[in-house]
């Protein structure tokens, strides 16, 4: 069986997010999301519409994800791969070349994005102002 990872946010949750998540799940059998917790989020400077427990129940319905574990460091990459037996990582390609480290423990590859779509865009165009700055 052929395991797939990849980390991210999810709020907001479009057609972006399922875009990427069945580009994943078609690279191999199983796909865990590791889902960043409310409180890793705010360390990163980020504040979500839905709560942790919110996103993580969207997730899990959505056909194409098998597991979602919780995100609650920069650190644990490492951990995971190692514990859950991952053969490829995959993430969006605005962070290609940040997890190349992880190419000494499986395969990493990064996906195109939806070019029209993010979640950034949703909150600037409902709020009316850039909410990344």
């Amino acid at each position: 069986m052929k395991k797939i990872i990849t980390y991210g946010t999810f709020d907001l949750l479009h057609y972006g997010h399922i875009n990427l998540l069945k580009r994943a799940k078609s690279l191999g059998d199983y796909l865990i999301v590791a889902l960043s917790t409310d409180e890793f989020n705010l360390e990163k400077g980020k504040v979500c519409y839905f709560k942790y427990e919110e996103r993580k129940k969207l997730l899990e319905a959505i056909r194409y994800v098998d597991l979602v574990i919780p995100e609650t460091r920069w650190e644990q990459k490492i951990s995971d791969v190692k514990e859950f037996k991952i053969d490829t990582f995959v993430m969006g390609d605005d962070w290609k070349g940040k997890f190349d480290f992880l190419e000494e423990y499986c395969e990493v590859q990064y996906l195109p994005r939806t070019p029209e779509i993010s979640t950034t865009k949703i909150k600037n165009e409902l709020y009316g102002f850039n909410v990344d700055k």
